[in-house]
């Protein structure tokens, strides 16, 4: 069951986040575009329950957040995180047309700057996902810039994620945060990852190696009114993660094809991750079920170590 939190705006909580916010228990945020767009029914449902199952064993709650028929969810049900992995068709929501959404009545999966948005309106502080967005390979041609970037910048959520994603100018995006004041810390390391890779072959700006530490950094930015988000890169696993130099032949080759097929836009990164998920037998989405359970487990410790 979900019910309206407010007579301004179409939101829900599921009543496992609503109680949780009622106890001031520990909550973490989870994005829908992994469900809907990032892999097959009923593999992406299967995903999805064990990455909540994952937070609840930390002592925490999962929020998976949700645009359903103009409705902004904060936590799915069992029924409604079922039927969104069935769903076809559902917009990839961000900044730009969150609001359009649900204005239109429509259903639509949240990306990472969409999920900061809908977490900081619920008070959720931890957000945990794969890899953020971040300038795209050739932006000074495309200016191809994710809005996630944007979103860390302005929105006080703790964004936990395995780096950017590999497909990306990874230099350019760290540049990019450095310049918009994003404090960027590696996990227990201090190499920044790179997504599917644990090495990205770049140094991490900050490094800390618990969650209490974490915590610990956020409530000194509190304290000192810093505004905006805080990205915790988190390496994924040595025994799932492929090689950098492996990922880059696949990336390329990733690359190749969709300059050949003239893919532009939102629909880059998706053609991107299944072309990968191809060339790599597979291998890929393997790694990015681990990386995101990984991130999950860390962003309930993070969560709950903030209470």
């Amino acid at each position: 069951m979900t019910r309206p939190i407010s007579h301004d705006l179409p939101i829900a909580y599921s009543s496992e986040v609503a109680a949780a916010k009622a106890r001031g228990s520990a909550i973490v945020a989870l994005e829908s575009t992994i469900i809907t767009h990032g892999m097959p029914y009923p593999g992406n449902l299967d995903m999805a329950r064990s990455v909540e199952a994952i937070i609840r064993d930390q002592g925490a709650v999962p929020a998976t957040i949700a645009v359903i028929d103009g409705t902004l969810h904060i936590g799915l049900d069992a029924e409604l995180l079922e039927a969104l992995a069935q769903t076809r068709g559902a917009m990839k929501v961000s900044r730009a047309d969150l609001a359009f959404a649900i204005a239109e009545r429509r259903t639509g999966a949240t990306t990472v700057a969409a999920t900061m948005i809908a977490a900081a309106r619920a008070g959720i502080r931890v957000f945990a996902t794969g890899g953020i967005g971040g300038v795209h390979r050739k932006a000074e041609e495309t200016f191809d810039i994710s809005a996630d970037l944007e979103e860390l910048a302005r929105t006080g959520v703790i964004v936990v994620c395995a780096g950017a994603k590999a497909i990306l100018d990874i230099p350019k995006t760290l540049e990019v945060l450095e310049t918009r004041g994003v404090p960027v810390v590696t996990y227990d390391s201090d190499i920044f990852p790179a997504f599917w890779s644990r090495d990205s072959g770049l140094k991490s700006p900050l490094m800390l190696n618990s969650p209490a530490a974490i915590a610990n950094f956020q409530r000194m930015r509190d304290r000192l009114g810093i505004d905006g988000g805080m990205l915790i890169a988190n390496p994924v696993p040595e025994t799932s993660e492929i090689p950098r130099d492996e990922m880059e032949i696949y990336i390329a080759r990733a690359l190749d094809n969709a300059d050949h097929d003239k893919i532009v836009g939102k629909a880059v990164t998706p053609y991107l991750l299944q072309s990968i998920f191809e060339l790599t037998d597979g291998r890929s989405l393997e790694t990015n079920i681990a990386l995101v359970e990984n991130n999950a487990r860390l962003a309930a410790e993070i969560a709950v170590a903030m209470m």
